[in-house]
């Protein structure tokens, strides 16, 4: 008898866990079926904006905020990682700053802006728009510049001076650009001073 009474006892115990379990286990479920739905709903999405080309594509347009926000966080997250962190192997001597200095009047100014001259909006040719690095300076590091300036970016204006300037001349750049807001007086003169003509042979 007490036997029957035991057995009975642990079958309705055993009923009542399994009451209690199953709406949790039903729970967790749904729960994990509806996001795995929703993220295939943002895939399948995301492919059918890009593949019925409704992604705009002119230059003339200016991009929209979050496509402004996604593509420059990843930009910048994307030099962080792959550039290598290291000091600038030459010294930040006047020397070498007007040598930075001239390679960016030469070949990098006509985008980014000459000091006392540049665009507050960097323009509205190309977006993303050029940054106006007198204007605004910039957050990288020396080392992620000269990444920056040897790569370039991708989809972008940047183009890769590492195909024809040495390692030497893009670390010059790099050093000019970061203290392009605090150059010392004397690079200041001599990079303001106006070129002198080339006498014809």
């Amino acid at each position: 008898m007490s036997t029957d009474i035991l057995q009975t006892a642990t079958l309705c115990v055993r009923q009542t866990e399994s009451w209690l379990l199953d709406p949790v286990e039903t729970t967790v479920k749904y729960f994990l079926l509806g996001v795995l739905a929703t993220i295939a709903v943002i895939v399948i999405a995301g492919f059918a904006y890009l593949r019925l080309g409704l992604a705009e594509a002119r230059g003339d347009l200016p991009p929209s905020r979050l496509e402004s926000l996604l593509m420059s966080s990843a930009v910048h997250a994307s030099v962080r990682r792959e550039a290598p962190e290291m000091p600038n192997p030459f010294a930040p001597t006047d020397d070498n700053l007007l040598a930075g200095g001239k390679l960016y009047y030469e070949g990098c100014a006509g985008c980014h802006g000459v000091p006392g001259k540049a665009k507050k909006d960097g323009g509205d040719v190309l977006f993303p728009p050029v940054p106006q690095l007198p204007l605004v300076g910039t957050e990288y590091t020396e080392a992620q510049i000269f990444w920056v300036i040897k790569h370039g970016i991708r989809r972008t204006g940047m183009f890769a001076n590492g195909k024809w300037n040495t390692d030497k001349e893009m670390w010059s750049m790099a050093a000019y650009i970061k203290r392009m807001q605090s150059l010392p007086p004397h690079v200041q003169e001599e990079l303001a001073k106006p070129k002198t003509a080339t006498p014809s042979q």
